[in-house]
């Protein structure tokens, strides 16, 4: 029996499928253990490398590897995929593992920290918290318009709505307005409660790019390929990549869009010229990938941004 170089663990909440191989990739031993079973067998193994799917508690569990001497790596469960034979199943899925670690040409995902995990989970928080304010808002309006008061859609208009409550001369009973006013405090309170840390959150070190076009590609702002025969054809855009702040740089990119539509890009600047010839939503795509490069050249350099000069046309 050689010895064992690459171990590879299908994660579950109870139950751990494991696949031990050698270098020649030789099957060394196949386990199903418990989450204790499997940190004392780990504890027993000499340094190896680990590999596991990226998932929830992956991140975790590399962290323990760690600490126990190995080296672990995460795939992500779509390059998994191609590796199962036929039949899938546990084993199945950890031999797979074992056999996509092993490409030369295999690409992991970074481990996140305890504090990234952290971050991501205030993120996320924040994100509830945003669509509980927006809930409490349009209940807030739905009330207001029971009493004749109309006003426009959108965290902004709050003031105008609190005025009107406020308002001793505006027909209100005051049950109404009670229930009014305790929505405008749990709203502020709501208000103090969210701030945004997407790229800290979620995004490796910017030093693992090499340059901007990497990052936008990582994020999946860069179109599909489908190159054949020498042939350069590109499709739509891979959305493969880190969606939390790839929508939020897409909201952005559209609302200087919107703004521009209203407004007017300046004359000769590169939105300027984008939206004379092209539609909006590939704009957008394009606006978003210019913020992500700028972005990590920001990070990198560790300066401040800079509007670009408007260059004629």
């Amino acid at each position: 029996m050689g010895k064992v170089t690459i171990i590879g663990v299908d994660l579950a909440k109870n139950v751990f499928q494991l696949h031990g191989a050698a270098a020649d990739g030789n099957v060394v031993f196949r386990k199903k253990l418990s989450c204790l079973q499997f940190c004392r067998f780990m504890e027993g193994q000499p340094a190896c490398v680990v590999a596991m799917e990226a998932c929830a508690g992956s991140h975790y569990w590399a962290r323990e590897m760690v600490q126990l001497g190995h080296q672990p790596k995460l795939i992500a469960p779509r390059y998994v995929k191609a590796f199962i034979k036929r039949q899938k199943n546990d084993a199945a899925d950890a031999e797979a593992i074992v056999e996509a670690a092993q490409r030369p040409t295999m690409r992991f995902v970074e481990m996140k920290t305890e504090e990234q995990q952290s971050r991501s989970i205030m993120f996320r928080t924040r994100e509830q918290l945003v669509n509980h304010r927006t809930e409490l808002v349009n209940a807030l309006r739905a009330h207001l318009y029971e009493f004749g008061h109309i006003a426009p859609q959108g965290i902004r208009y709050l003031s105008r709505l609190e005025r009107f409550v406020e308002d001793e001369n505006a027909n209100l009973p005051d049950l109404v307005r009670e229930i009014c006013r305790d929505l405008l405090d749990q709203i502020y309170q709501l208000t103090g409660r969210i701030d945004a840390l997407a790229i800290e959150t979620f995004a490796p070190p910017m030093e693992t790019f090499k340059c901007g076009r990497d990052f936008a590609a990582w994020l999946g702002l860069v179109p599909l390929q489908r190159s054949t025969g020498g042939k350069q054809r590109l499709g739509k855009t891979s959305k493969m990549g880190q969606r939390d702040i790839r929508r939020l740089l897409m909201i952005g990119a559209m609302a200087v869009i919107r703004w521009a539509s209203r407004k007017g890009a300046p004359e000769g600047s590169w939105l300027a010229r984008m939206m004379a010839k092209k539609p909006r939503m590939l704009v957008a795509v394009a606006l978003a990938n210019k913020m992500a490069r700028g972005i990590w050249a920001m990070l990198t350099k560790e300066e401040d941004y800079r509007n670009p000069a408007t260059v004629p046309a």
